[in-house]
């Protein structure tokens, strides 16, 4: 019996034991996120959503006579409080279209392409903070913005007019593009640098030569006007002798 309540009070001790142990690790690794800062969360930008209202009703039911007077459940339904993704940018490029073109209704012309891209970028943009690793989404995103950056210098040699309240409307600051670019990549910077020591080497290669052959000159030269040694001029007047 006594050995029996050894054995549970040595077990209850190791387990008190471990909890002590337990709750150490666990300030100190609180202590060590706090110091390494990932603790603080990083700031979430706003969405393009944010300014819509959910009990505003979807696109294809706005214009329908007798709407106001419908039930407060079927409004629900038909607001975008239950709408996907997809109706709710169909709302968002409704209000900038109004915004922005003259003809709403006209979705060809150069300025409503450029609000239908906007639109499409902000939502890449929201689908990026939420998955930041989705390489695929990050190169549309690139893609459309490069693309929305073509539009608006169009617009901009076009009309400057429809160009500033684009601009002005939709938030976009543009910056036109230096007269000579060219994007600066690695294989390209690689062989130029390349291209530079080859010239160098080639330079220094023909200063050697130049340097020899001026060396070479000037020793024949000087070998000219220095007169003949007796030693060179004895073994002729033997010659003659004979």
């Amino acid at each position: 019996m006594q050995f029996g309540e050894d054995t549970v009070y040595a077990g209850q001790e190791w387990r008190s034991g471990g909890g002590s142990v337990a709750a150490g690790e666990r300030r100190r690794g609180l202590i060590l996120q706090a110091a390494r800062g990932y603790a603080t969360q990083k700031p979430v930008q706003p969405s393009q959503e944010d300014d819509l209202a959910p009990s505003m009703l979807l696109k294809d039911y706005q214009d329908i006579p007798g709407i106001e007077k419908v039930d407060d459940v079927v409004k629900r339904l038909l607001s975008l409080e239950m709408a996907n993704q997809k109706e709710k940018l169909k709302i968002k490029k409704a209000l900038l279209m109004n915004k922005v073109a003259e003809n709403p209704e006209d979705t060809r012309s150069l300025e409503a392409r450029i609000v239908a891209l906007t639109v499409k970028i902000h939502s890449y943009e929201d689908h990026m903070q939420k998955h930041r690793k989705d390489k695929a989404h990050k190169r549309y995103l690139q893609m459309s913005i490069d693309q929305r950056k073509k539009m608006l210098k169009n617009l901009r040699n076009t009309n400057y007019a429809v160009f500033e309240k684009t601009c002005r409307e939709l938030g976009l600051e543009y910056t036109p593009p230096p007269l000579h670019h060219r994007r600066a990549h690695r294989r390209l910077a690689t062989k130029k640098a390349l291209c530079i020591r080859v010239f160098q080497e080639v330079q220094k290669l023909k200063k050697q030569k130049r340097a020899l052959k001026a060396a070479a000159a000037a020793a024949r030269e000087q070998g000219q006007k220095s007169p003949k040694s007796p030693f060179k001029a004895r073994p002729e007047a033997t010659k003659e002798n004979q």
